[in-house]
Protein backbone atom coordinates (compact mmCIF):
# COMPACT_ATOMS: atom_id res chain seq x y z
CA UNK A 1 0.00 0.00 0.00
CA UNK A 2 1.40 3.55 -1.42
CA UNK A 3 1.61 5.88 1.55
CA UNK A 4 -0.04 8.84 1.22
CA UNK A 5 1.85 12.35 2.78
CA UNK A 6 0.30 15.67 2.39
CA UNK A 7 1.34 19.22 4.03
CA UNK A 8 -0.93 21.93 5.03
CA UNK A 9 -1.74 24.54 7.47
CA UNK A 10 -3.41 22.62 10.15
CA UNK A 11 -6.83 23.86 11.51
CA UNK A 12 -7.80 24.29 15.10
CA UNK A 13 -9.53 20.89 14.74
CA UNK A 14 -6.03 19.25 14.29
CA UNK A 15 -4.05 21.64 15.88
CA UNK A 16 -6.46 20.17 19.39
CA UNK A 17 -5.35 16.91 18.70
CA UNK A 18 -1.67 17.31 17.96
CA UNK A 19 -1.33 19.24 21.22
CA UNK A 20 -2.87 17.23 23.73
CA UNK A 21 -0.65 13.99 22.18
CA UNK A 22 2.11 16.94 22.94
CA UNK A 23 0.75 17.13 26.37
CA UNK A 24 0.55 13.62 26.96
CA UNK A 25 4.19 12.37 25.73
CA UNK A 26 5.90 15.29 28.22
CA UNK A 27 4.47 14.95 31.63
CA UNK A 28 7.73 16.11 33.02
CA UNK A 29 6.89 19.30 31.45
CA UNK A 30 2.81 19.18 31.32
CA UNK A 31 2.07 22.72 32.30
CA UNK A 32 4.68 24.31 29.80
CA UNK A 33 2.69 21.93 26.74
CA UNK A 34 -0.61 23.03 28.27
CA UNK A 35 0.44 26.92 27.88
CA UNK A 36 2.36 26.29 24.35
CA UNK A 37 -1.15 24.51 23.29
CA UNK A 38 -3.42 27.22 24.32
CA UNK A 39 -0.86 29.73 22.72
CA UNK A 40 -0.62 28.06 19.64
CA UNK A 41 -4.09 27.69 18.85
CA UNK A 42 -5.13 31.63 19.71
CA UNK A 43 -1.96 32.41 17.33
CA UNK A 44 -3.40 30.34 14.15
CA UNK A 45 -7.11 31.92 15.41
CA UNK A 46 -5.68 35.70 15.46
CA UNK A 47 -3.80 35.32 12.58
CA UNK A 48 -0.36 35.73 14.79
CA UNK A 49 0.93 32.03 13.27
CA UNK A 50 0.38 29.33 11.08
CA UNK A 51 1.16 26.16 11.85
CA UNK A 52 2.08 23.71 9.27
CA UNK A 53 1.49 19.63 9.59
CA UNK A 54 2.76 17.09 7.62
CA UNK A 55 0.25 14.21 7.93
CA UNK A 56 0.85 10.51 6.58
CA UNK A 57 -2.20 8.22 6.18
CA UNK A 58 -4.37 10.64 8.15
CA UNK A 59 -1.94 10.47 10.80
CA UNK A 60 -0.08 13.89 11.76
CA UNK A 61 3.58 12.96 12.03
CA UNK A 62 5.78 16.47 11.87
CA UNK A 63 4.93 19.90 12.32
CA UNK A 64 6.84 23.96 12.16
CA UNK A 65 5.07 26.96 12.87
CA UNK A 66 5.95 30.71 11.10
CA UNK A 67 5.17 33.24 13.49
CA UNK A 68 4.54 36.16 11.21
CA UNK A 69 3.73 39.18 13.37
CA UNK A 70 6.83 40.92 14.15
CA UNK A 71 5.40 42.99 16.66
CA UNK A 72 4.31 39.60 19.11
CA UNK A 73 8.07 38.34 19.11
CA UNK A 74 9.58 40.54 22.03
CA UNK A 75 12.88 38.91 21.81
CA UNK A 76 13.17 39.15 17.55
CA UNK A 77 11.88 42.59 17.43
CA UNK A 78 15.29 43.76 16.76
CA UNK A 79 16.09 41.10 13.94
CA UNK A 80 13.03 41.17 12.16
CA UNK A 81 10.53 43.33 9.73
CA UNK A 82 7.39 42.47 8.13
CA UNK A 83 8.80 40.43 5.10
CA UNK A 84 10.39 38.42 8.20
CA UNK A 85 9.06 34.65 9.32
CA UNK A 86 10.11 33.30 12.29
CA UNK A 87 10.10 29.80 12.25
CA UNK A 88 9.80 27.29 15.28
CA UNK A 89 7.98 24.48 16.77
CA UNK A 90 9.88 22.03 14.69
CA UNK A 91 8.92 18.73 15.74
CA UNK A 92 8.90 15.21 14.00
CA UNK A 93 7.14 12.19 15.64
CA UNK A 94 10.36 9.46 16.79
CA UNK A 95 9.13 6.87 14.32
CA UNK A 96 9.44 9.21 11.17
CA UNK A 97 12.08 10.84 11.60
CA UNK A 98 15.39 10.51 9.18
CA UNK A 99 12.65 9.57 6.43
CA UNK A 100 12.02 13.26 4.60
CA UNK A 101 9.17 14.09 5.87
CA UNK A 102 9.95 16.76 7.92
CA UNK A 103 12.08 18.40 4.73
CA UNK A 104 9.10 18.07 2.81
CA UNK A 105 7.01 20.02 4.88
CA UNK A 106 9.77 22.44 5.56
CA UNK A 107 10.34 23.11 1.67
CA UNK A 108 6.54 23.53 1.36
CA UNK A 109 6.09 25.94 4.45
CA UNK A 110 8.94 28.32 3.16
CA UNK A 111 7.26 28.54 -0.33
CA UNK A 112 3.74 29.08 1.45
CA UNK A 113 5.63 31.98 3.36
CA UNK A 114 7.33 33.30 -0.16
CA UNK A 115 3.82 33.37 -1.70
CA UNK A 116 2.69 35.44 1.07
CA UNK A 117 5.50 37.37 0.30
CA UNK A 118 7.71 36.85 3.53
CA UNK A 119 11.24 37.09 2.20
CA UNK A 120 13.54 36.51 5.17
CA UNK A 121 13.23 33.57 7.72
CA UNK A 122 14.84 33.53 11.12
CA UNK A 123 15.06 30.63 13.72
CA UNK A 124 16.35 30.02 16.92
CA UNK A 125 18.53 27.23 18.13
CA UNK A 126 20.44 26.11 21.77
CA UNK A 127 23.56 26.60 21.14
CA UNK A 128 24.35 23.13 22.67
CA UNK A 129 22.44 21.47 19.81
CA UNK A 130 24.94 21.41 17.61
CA UNK A 131 22.84 18.50 15.10
CA UNK A 132 19.78 20.97 14.91
CA UNK A 133 22.47 23.85 14.29
CA UNK A 134 23.88 21.76 11.38
CA UNK A 135 20.59 20.69 9.84
CA UNK A 136 19.66 24.63 10.08
CA UNK A 137 22.77 25.54 8.36
CA UNK A 138 21.77 23.05 5.51
CA UNK A 139 18.89 24.41 5.17
CA UNK A 140 20.86 28.18 4.30
CA UNK A 141 20.56 29.15 7.62
CA UNK A 142 24.24 30.06 8.35
CA UNK A 143 23.82 34.04 9.29
CA UNK A 144 23.99 34.31 13.15
CA UNK A 145 22.09 37.84 13.98
CA UNK A 146 21.98 37.57 17.52
CA UNK A 147 22.26 35.65 20.95
CA UNK A 148 19.88 36.20 23.72
CA UNK A 149 17.77 34.00 26.43
CA UNK A 150 14.15 32.53 26.34
CA UNK A 151 11.96 32.22 29.01
CA UNK A 152 9.92 29.03 29.48
CA UNK A 153 6.25 29.37 30.92
CA UNK A 154 7.25 27.54 34.48
CA UNK A 155 10.39 29.91 34.33
CA UNK A 156 13.09 27.70 32.72
CA UNK A 157 15.92 30.23 31.20
CA UNK A 158 17.54 28.85 27.63
CA UNK A 159 19.86 30.42 25.54
CA UNK A 160 19.33 30.88 22.17
CA UNK A 161 21.21 31.61 19.07
CA UNK A 162 18.99 33.27 16.13
CA UNK A 163 20.05 32.84 12.76
CA UNK A 164 18.90 34.06 9.20
CA UNK A 165 18.24 32.72 6.10
CA UNK A 166 17.66 35.47 2.97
Amino acid sequence: MEEKFICKIASPEEMDRKWDYEIESNPSDRDNWITWKAEAISGRLSGVSLPYYGILDGNIICEATAFIRQDLLPDCRDVMDEHTAYLGAFRTVEAWRGRGYFSRLFSFMLEDLKQRGFTKFLLGVEPEETVNQSIYAHWGFTELVKSGTNTYPDGTVIRVDYYLKQ
